[in-house]
């Protein structure tokens, strides 16, 4: 393994434990503290440390932080499939970690912050599929296509975290993430539909990085790797 690779992955553990360890955390806090920090507050943390990891670590290994966004972005020729296993294997110890380390913080509380749903499995199934798709759309148009303000891409991101967290929280939890639902489904040994969590957001970020691709696209043009053909 290569120095540089090394960095990568370390860079994604610190950015997927921070993650979890505050996302998961406030689920946990908000349980413990009588509701203090309300749906609101959970989902602005989300989106707050995932927009800030993004600035801390987007330049040394591009803040993925998900290893449906990893499969995403090899799926569309952004990413190297060989460096795949080493990012997903960081994310998801990292995630683990995190959820272990709550554990020992708060105690068995709330399910570790874990994903469940409210609705029938195909719902659920659909609902993760589309807010993934919509969050990997986001992700691809400000990391891949330079007409985007790409400077704002951790605002844009974290941003898109908090609104479908504010909306698909009370059905799936919103996961959007195999990383942050795996670590705590193993902590909590709940691991009833974990994998709803594992198999829809790689759908839904696979479809949302090939149809932002399509729209890159200008009419009568061959597909092209450059970010941005028009």
């Amino acid at each position: 393994m290569s120095g540089q690779l090394l960095r990568k992955m370390v860079a994604e553990g610190i950015g997927t434990f921070a993650l979890v360890f505050a996302g998961c955390g406030a689920i946990m806090v908000n349980a413990s503290m009588g509701g203090s920090l309300g749906h609101v507050g959970v989902s602005l943390t989300f989106g707050l440390v995932v927009m800030v990891m993004i600035y801390a670590t987007g330049h040394i290994s591009g803040a993925h932080f998900n290893p449906a966004v990893t499969i995403a972005f090899a799926s569309t020729g952004r990413f190297p499939w060989s460096q795949v296993p080493a990012y997903v294997a960081s994310q998801l110890v990292a995630a683990t970690l995190a959820s272990s380390l709550l554990y020992w913080i708060l105690g068995p509380v709330a399910g570790m912050g874990g994903t469940s749903t409210s609705l029938g499995m195909g719902a659920a199934v659909c609902v993760e599929v589309l807010l993934t798709f919509m969050l990997m759309f986001v992700i691809t148009a400000v990391a891949t296509d330079s007409r985007a303000e790409g400077a704002m891409a951790g605002l844009a991101i974290g941003g898109t975290v908090t609104l479908a967290a504010l909306m698909g929280g009370p059905l799936t939890g919103a996961s959007m993430n195999p990383a942050r639902s795996l670590g705590p489904a193993i902590v909590s040994g709940s691991t009833d539909v974990l994998w709803m969590y594992l198999a829809a957001p790689v759908v839904g970020a696979v479809v949302g990085a090939l149809v932002y691709r399509w729209t890159q696209q200008c009419e009568g043009e061959p597909p092209t790797d450059a970010a941005g053909c028009c």
